[in-house]
């Protein structure tokens, strides 16, 4: 808790508002010239304020002043004032020593001091002849302050400075010495860069990054110098603006030349430096030996990968071996164990067969199996007439059936299931519309008919079964999927082409119908389509299946309801 000191005697307090309890963070950027005065000074090691730097920054620059003012110049008595475009401007305001690097206040100064010597009327009141015009050599320093206080035209002035080297040292020059060669040359040619920040040049202990950084960096150097102060034509002595643009136009042409020539002259002078680098080919064969070093061990490697691989395949081949050999064992084992089973198999077999000889007959035991499959043959049709003398008890019922009336009722039970309306008279008029033998079927006939069969013992079954099944291949010419299924198990799919129709097939026949009208074109192959496992000719005939079926139920019922209007 923050404690606050009492009030003096004979003073009293008063809250005025209360501290918080909390305190709030702020982040706080550090900026201004008050902040990069304190990093001048912690850099410096220095404890002298920001003024003060800046109080001896002007006295310098003041006492420099006062040296220009001193200085003579003879030469500018031999300037020429129409040739005031090709002079030295620097020197003419006598900061040769300083060129590029002089501040705008040192060239105001210098001006300034140029102008109290050299005026004309300074001159003329020291007695000294005056030309007329501008004839007088003063217009080249009052030019030359005007080229340099203009910091496009200074730049334009910079980049052909007159007293720079423009020189591109040879692969030859630079044999022994490189180093002393081409860094003073990399040095002076940075002073072109748009980027601040250039890489040195190094020496001989210089890392990989730092020369690889070095010459990528000048592989793309990006240069400001430009050359419109050499422009040979003036648009502002242009006549016209269709001459205006045409001087531009020459004027762009030709500095462009001169920068793609600039971009040649950098470019040799890095290709040279890379050529003859020292280092670089120091760099090589250490990357070259890094490389056999790798390959080699790349090599021992794969030797022993091989070595190890070859000692496992042996291990293997050994424990395969021993596998084999165990494996090899056991079948001899067992194919002992075989030998020993199966001649006591045929010690058993022989004494069977002595005993089957001795006992009895080949032909009487033929004899036997014959006579009993007579008596079985003569116990169904015994079997068969009973059935039908019961069948044919009373009344109406006592009508002989045929085996096609018989197959008919069996087709009408399995196309009327239980929860039919009035399921036994539908089955009895489906009958009587489809027999060929004439006879008329009752309701209590067909239920009658319909117990004595299942009455019938499972032998009879599969006899009534089997023709019914044989008389539907003669019809449709079907041939069974399989031959050892029972006649009774062939008969029950009759009705749906041997594969009956489950609830969801015929949802999807339904709907399919519904789905795709008559009109449809190619209806069948559509409504094939949306029932799986269903061909066209399957779906054709479970359709005319369901219209017979639906019109038996409707003749049947309408049968029903006449009989019933006719007993009222």
């Amino acid at each position: 808790m923050l404690l606050l000191p009492g009030a003096p005697d004979g003073q009293g307090t008063a809250v005025t508002r209360a501290l918080s309890t909390a305190s709030v963070i702020c982040q706080v950027e550090p900026v201004g010239r008050w902040y990069e005065a304190f990093i001048k000074r912690r850099n410096r090691n220095i404890s002298a304020s920001f003024q003060e730097l800046e109080d001896k920054k002007e006295l310098s620059e003041e006492s420099e002043d006062e040296e220009l003012q001193l200085e003579e110049f003879p030469m500018l008595k031999t300037l020429d004032p129409k040739d005031w475009k090709n002079q030295d401007h620097y020197a003419v305001l006598g900061l040769g020593h300083l060129r590029y690097r002089a501040t705008q206040k040192q060239i105001k100064a210098a001006h300034k001091a140029m102008v109290l010597k050299h005026h004309p009327d300074k001159r003329k009141a020291a007695g000294e002849p005056i030309a007329e015009g501008e004839n007088d050599y003063f217009t080249c320093i009052t030019k030359a302050y005007e080229m340099l206080s203009d910091p496009a035209k200074r730049r334009a002035f910079n980049s052909i400075d007159p007293t720079f080297d423009n020189s591109v040292p040879s692969k030859n020059e630079a044999k022994d010495n490189f180093f002393e060669v081409f860094s003073p040359v990399f040095e002076r040619n940075s002073r072109w860069s748009n980027q601040k920040n250039v890489p040195k040049f190094g020496d001989m202990h210089s890392s990989f990054e730092d020369v690889d950084a070095f010459y990528s960096f000048w592989y793309n150097f990006d240069s400001w110098r430009e050359f419109s102060y050499l422009d040979e034509e003036e648009k502002e002595k242009a006549e016209c603006r269709d001459e205006r643009r045409w001087i531009e136009k020459q004027n762009r042409a030709a500095r462009a030349q001169r920068k793609k020539e600039e971009m040649n002259r950098i470019r040799t002078l890095v290709d040279n430096a890379y050529s003859c680098d020292p280092r670089i080919k120091k760099f090589k064969e250490e990357e070259k030996a890094k490389k056999e070093a790798e390959k080699k061990a790349k090599v021992e490697a794969k030797r022993k990968e091989q070595e190890a691989k070859e000692r496992q395949r042996q291990a293997e081949l050994e424990a395969a071996r021993l596998v084999k050999e165990k494996e090899e064992e056991e079948v001899r084992q067992q194919a002992l164990l075989a030998k020993k089973e199966k001649e006591i198999q045929k010690k058993a077999i022989k004494k069977e067969r002595q005993k089957l000889r001795t006992s009895c007959k080949i032909e009487a035991i033929n004899e036997q199996i014959r006579k009993e499959k007579e008596e079985a043959e003569a116990r169904i049709r015994q079997a068969s007439k009973s059935t039908e003398k019961s069948a044919g008890g009373g009344g109406s019922s006592g009508k002989n059936w045929s085996e096609d009336d018989l197959q008919l009722l069996i087709k009408a039970v399995n196309l009327f299931p239980a929860g039919t309306n009035s399921r036994w008279e539908v089955i009895a008029n489906y009958m009587n519309l489809h027999s060929s033998s004439g006879i008329k079927r009752t309701a209590k006939d067909v239920i009658s008919k319909a117990k004595s069969l299942q009455k019938l013992d499972p032998h009879q079954k599969d006899d009534i079964n089997k023709k019914a099944f044989d008389k539907f291949k003669k019809e449709h010419g079907v041939v069974p999927h399989s031959d050892s299924a029972a006649p009774s198990e062939r008969f029950e799919g009759l009705c749906t082409d041997f594969i009956p129709w489950t609830t969801e097939e015929q949802k999807l026949l339904e709907q399919a119908l519904k789905t795709y009208p008559v009109n449809t074109p190619e209806r069948w192959e559509k409504i094939a389509s949306t029932v799986p496992g269903r061909s066209k000719k399957d779906c054709m005939k479970r359709y005319k299946e369901l219209v017979e079926m639906v019109k038996a139920k409707k003749a049947a019922q309408e049968q029903v309801m006449n009989a019933c209007r006719t007993k009222k």
